[in-house]
């Protein structure tokens, strides 16, 4: 059987999701006045609802979850209440005398209507208990089934203890956090096409790697003679690992440079122009350290050498680039000429743009290039996340650690319910009147028996 579309644009449904064809669908939902009777609107706006609030939960549960009693804050004030006694309230048709102005206060401004409280907002709200809508509330995953998948996988603990139940009710007070790697890869950015080849095939070559070490171990195990053919080849191993260790020790001075660049304040420093091609250049001095590991020698060999030649900066004239070594071997004398530019590129530069650079390294430091990571790096919000972007009243979240806690149940207010939804408030009524009904149907009565005298009465009026 095909698996229904989740995201699909022939019949949209809004879904509990950061996806962006979920975001086009929410852009091109309309409130249409549709020519149906009572129960039929009540069925759409179930359907509609039902696909964004909890399209995990089976019917049966939902219905055992849905209560009437909603929970509700009214704001008193203590001024309307020390200047009228209530008998304003009596007035009118039972929600009070209304007027076509405000009424004025004691000091003779005119006072706000009261905002409506919107009940019917409320109708998920037992939905929002579960600990995997929490997750996607807090920001923690791009969708609710990704947040039923961390939890279901044990990335989710609750009071520090793991949680792999998706359908748990939170509590007023309890803590839940999610692995760090899971919500960087959650909410970051996907990978390219190229980088997730390059990793691919980086991590065939490691594979690879490992089982003809270790094939070569159990060869030499069993035979007592090695074949002079593998001493070479380790050799030449040996000699590869080190040479790339040296360019990265060679890329990493070559970023120490640049950051000191930017950090200089002094009075000839360079103008923004400059500034900017100092972080560019900083940026490639990142990418080609990300890719030492998957880069040939006689390639890292030409980088090098177009690195060293970039970093005349700031009005200092160029020095001559290092030729690239025509063997594998590395040029000693290039750590000496970067030492050398540098000093001399930092004595011209001002303290203004060195801070500048430092701050923009310390950022580099603290969001580094890892091609081993599964999502795009240095990390960056995902595509149309800032839709999504928001964290409701009843959760207190701290990003820094991947932690929230579960403050409270939410509630409705004059104005504002709690409960994130994107439907109207005629929805909402809807779907609350569609569950307040299903809810009764479905409670079973009470059977009523016949007391025993009563069926001896029943057989004794028939004839033999």
């Amino acid at each position: 059987m095909r698996t229904k579309r989740f995201h699909g644009l022939k019949a949209p449904k809004i879904r509990m999701s950061m996806n962006k064809y979920n975001l086009y669908n929410l852009s091109q939902q309309r409130q249409t006045v549709v020519r149906a009777t009572y129960f039929q609107q009540k069925w759409f706006a179930k359907r509609a609802t039902r696909a964004y609030h909890g399209e995990q939960i089976r019917e049966k549960k939902w219905q055992r979850m849905f209560t009437s009693r909603i929970k509700s804050v009214v704001p008193m004030n203590y001024r309307y209440l020390a200047f009228y006694d209530g008998s304003e309230q009596a007035a009118g048709r039972g929600s009070g005398l209304q007027t076509s102005e405000n009424p004025l206060d004691d000091k003779g401004l005119r006072m706000r209507r009261n905002k409506l409280i919107p009940y019917m907002g409320m109708t998920y709200a037992p939905a929002e208990r579960r600990l995997d809508t929490a997750v996607f509330r807090a920001l923690f995953a791009s969708s609710a089934r990704q947040a039923r998948q961390f939890v279901l996988h044990g990335g989710v603990k609750v009071n520090g203890k793991k949680m792999t139940y998706p359908g748990y009710l939170l509590n007023p007070g309890d803590m839940f956090q999610v692995e760090p790697d899971r919500v960087l890869f959650a909410t970051g950015a996907p990978k390219e096409s190229e980088d997730v080849k390059a990793t691919r095939s980086h991590r065939k070559r490691l594979a690879a790697a490992k089982t003809s070490a270790s094939t070569e171990t159990t060869s030499e195990e069993t035979s007592e003679e090695a074949t002079p053919a593998e001493e070479p080849e380790l050799d030449e191993a040996a000699v590869e690992k080190k040479q790339r260790k040296v360019y990265k020790d060679n890329l990493q001075s070559l970023l120490a440079s640049a950051r000191q660049v930017l950090a200089d304040k002094g009075a000839h420093g360079p103008n923004a122009k400059k500034k900017q091609e100092i972080r560019n250049f900083a940026a490639t001095v990142r990418r080609a350290i990300g890719s030492v590991n998957r880069t040939t020698t006689e390639d890292l060999d030409a980088q090098v050498a177009e690195l060293v030649s970039k970093l005349s900066l700031a009005n200092v004239p160029k020095s001559k680039p290092a030729p690239a070594p025509a063997s594998g071997a590395v040029d000693p004398s290039l750590n000496a000429q970067v030492v050398a530019t540098t000093e001399a590129t930092v004595e011209k530069v001002p303290e203004a743009v060195r801070q500048t650079l430092a701050e923009a390294l310390r950022e580099i430091r603290e969001n580094p290039i890892d091609p081993s990571k599964p999502y795009a790096t240095p990390w960056r919000p995902r595509p149309y996340m800032s839709a999504f972007a928001f964290v409701p009243r009843y959760l207190e979240v701290n990003h820094n650690i991947c932690a929230a806690v579960y403050l409270r149940h939410p509630v409705a207010r004059p104005g504002i319910a709690e409960v994130p939804s994107p439907f109207s408030p005629e929805s909402s009524t809807l779907a609350y009147n569609c569950a307040l009904l299903s809810t009764t149907q479905d409670t079973p009565t009470p059977k009523s028996y016949a007391s025993p005298a009563s069926r001896d009465n029943k057989y004794a009026n028939r004839s033999p």
